[in-house]
């Protein structure tokens, strides 16, 4: 039997609260986060997590940690680049709202929410893709294969590129995906590593991002 995963996005980080672009920026969480984070863990009720993922940058691993405190359990856990947020290049550290104005809303939604829409000097989320999902293959799926739970915390590209894949989702469709603030997903796998079901929590959450 296939265990179950869980994905959660960090919460609001310092850059967040400000509007800014993230993106490899290694920012903190703010208060608001943290307590959220807690809050996020006790959305994990009922739920046997065996194993933990977070990306290399610190927001994710202090997302976690609140949410084990939350949850009230203490599992191994594993950091790896390959979960990183997607790199914003030139626009890393730029207001996203001046931004906006400025590119307009139709070359801002491509800019943020497109497939293989490029940043000069950063990742397309094309790229995202194509080292999150062979880390999701060849580390995670195996774990999961052997009946363990498995709850990654990333970002909200890196898990946009992981759910593309899972819930085979389109080029032209996962412009519509997002990953909201304090919502984690709960899926039922076949062998492939696609989704069977899928369940949503949520804790409403206010976040300037």
């Amino acid at each position: 039997m296939i265990g179950k995963l869980i994905i959660a996005r960090h919460h609001e980080s310092t850059w967040n609260k400000l509007g800014k672009w993230t993106g490899c920026t290694n920012v903190e969480l703010t208060e608001y986060g943290l307590e959220m984070s807690r809050k996020m863990g006790k959305l994990l009720s009922g739920i046997p997590i065996d194993v933990a993922f977070a990306s290399d940058q610190i927001r994710t691993l202090e997302t976690l940690l609140c949410m084990e405190n939350g949850a009230s359990i203490d599992v191994p856990i594993h950091r790896s680049a390959a979960l990183n947020e997607r790199d914003y290049g030139d626009y890393t550290g730029k207001d996203k709202w001046e931004m906006e104005k400025i590119l307009g809303e139709e070359e801002f939604n491509k800019l943020r929410r497109g497939w293989d829409y490029p940043i000069p000097h950063g990742e397309t989320l094309k790229m995202v893709y194509d080292r999150v999902v062979p880390f999701y293959l060849q580390t995670i799926l195996p774990i999961l294969k052997e009946g363990k739970d498995v709850l990654i915390v990333a970002h909200g590209n890196s898990l946009r590129a992981l759910m593309k894949y899972i819930e085979s989702i389109s080029d032209e469709d996962v412009s519509k995906l997002e990953m909201l603030f304090g919502d984690i997903v709960i899926y039922t796998l076949n062998e492939e590593g696609k989704m069977l079901t899928k369940e949503d929590r949520a804790i409403p959450s206010e976040v300037n991002a």
